[in-house]
């Protein structure tokens, strides 16, 4: 049987406005009782009374069972859902900043109030990759899952490689449509695509990572030598968010540039899209495909969250109960190709099997192995604006990583 839901939502923007236009008209067994927002003089739509600038009015109101939380502050979000859960309140949220930095403490929150916290919509808008990730793939032996997770940096990157858009320009016209904000670090510093990852890896392995942990190298310092260099190649640049399993027990995790070839199902992903690809062991290499921003595809996204809640879904982290031995590692070398003015950044990184080296008085690369245990310790000499670095989508193990894992071949490539 349905319950119906009586809600209160915290945040009235993009997300917002969008979950309202869908929900309007339709016959959902729901009723948006409270609307927080921050700015009570802005004009709005909706009648005065349906909002209010006092939090605790929706979460000390006892009539509202659900709380929707779409605001921007990662710690205002974090202080709203936790006191909705140990109230009794089950939360959906698009936060996948608050929801990344948190999770473990807001698993436990659930298991001990018996409430519930859904967030589809903080991990690639509109495609359902936590539900699947949580159902289709509960018994599967996962290999990897890695994709294009946020649509402002693919923006960016269509632009620059379909219209031969430069960079600056691409930016601009991505903060103008509202992909990208006034600071876009979040995005082109690939952030966003990290916390994203810390919560599909949650679901998809087990592991609760602390986002500090992953490393995100962004694309703010493309130049036009990089681009001209992956033409050459016939490569187009992505920013892929990567969880992948290279032993029985290791889990890898980071995000990089990544140089995509022709027949990679990322490659004709464009503009705002998002596309996930899921390689199993027994259903093989599966791809999601959908937008990943604005507000009709997260809010429909929070609206499948919402109907759920109506038949008392609630994840059930299997996974991370199952108690499966695996870890998170930075154990692993993997082939980049690294950009750089000083020859101290290839000393300092460790660049070992270099196979390309390119030296001119404008331009230098090298292309070789480095660890990620060493690009996580020289996180802050890659972000120089003088360094890039890109995934060649090839990895180096030890003789020990290299193993059939319980009948499932690893594939490295």
């Amino acid at each position: 049987m349905s319950t119906k839901l009586k809600i209160g939502i915290f945040g009235f923007g993009v997300v917002g406005q969008g979950l309202h236009d869908i929900i309007r008209g339709q016959d959902l067994n729901l009723e948006i009782i409270k609307i927080a927002i921050k700015n009570p003089n802005k004009k709005r739509s909706l009648d005065s009374s349906l909002f209010t600038t006092d939090h605790d009015e929706i979460l000390d109101n006892p009539d509202i069972n659900t709380i929707v939380e779409l605001i921007d502050d990662a710690d205002a979000a974090f202080k709203i859902v936790k006191k909705a859960l140990s109230t009794g309140k089950h939360v959906v949220s698009a936060n996948k900043k608050m929801i990344a930095n948190h999770l473990e403490e807001l698993v436990k929150l659930q298991e001990l109030h018996g409430t519930s916290l859904l967030y589809e919509g903080a991990v690639c808008g509109s495609i359902p990759i936590i539900r699947n990730l949580e159902e289709y793939y509960d018994n599967e032996l996962l290999h990897g899952i890695s994709g294009i997770f946020n649509g402002s940096s693919n923006y960016i990157l269509s632009k620059i490689f379909n219209e031969n858009m430069p960079y600056d320009v691409a930016l601009k016209q991505a903060q103008d449509l509202g992909f990208a904000e006034t600071d876009p670090i979040m995005d082109v510093g690939g952030y966003d695509p990290k916390f994203k990852l810390a919560i599909a890896t949650a679901h998809a392995y087990g592991l609760f990572i602390d986002p500090d942990k992953i490393l995100n190298i962004g694309i703010q310092n493309l130049s036009e030598q990089d681009i001209q260099y992956a033409r050459e190649k016939n490569f187009k640049i992505k920013l892929v968010p990567t969880a992948r399993k290279i032993s029985t027990k290791q889990v890898i995790t980071y995000v990089l540039p990544k140089f995509v070839k022709s027949d990679d199902f990322l490659y004709n992903v464009e503009n705002e899209y998002n596309g996930v690809t899921v390689q199993a062991a027994f259903a093989d290499k599966q791809f999601f495909f959908g937008k990943g921003a604005g507000g009709h595809p997260t809010g429909a996204a929070v609206l499948s969250d919402i109907a759920a809640l109506r038949y008392g879904y609630k994840y059930e982290y299997k996974k991370f109960h199952q108690h499966n031995g695996l870890i998170h590692t930075d154990q692993v070398n993997i082939e980049v190709y690294l950009r750089y003015t000083h020859e101290y950044t290839v000393e300092k990184l460790k660049i070992e099997n270099i196979l390309e080296r390119f030296v001119r008085n404008d331009y230098k690369y090298v292309i070789g192995s480095v660890s990620l245990k060493s690009l996580l310790a020289n996180r802050d000499l890659l972000q120089q604006k003088d360094v890039f670095i890109a995934h060649t989508g090839r990895y180096t193990y030890t003789d020990q990583q290299i193993e059939v894992i319980a009948g499932e071949e690893v594939s490295y490539n």
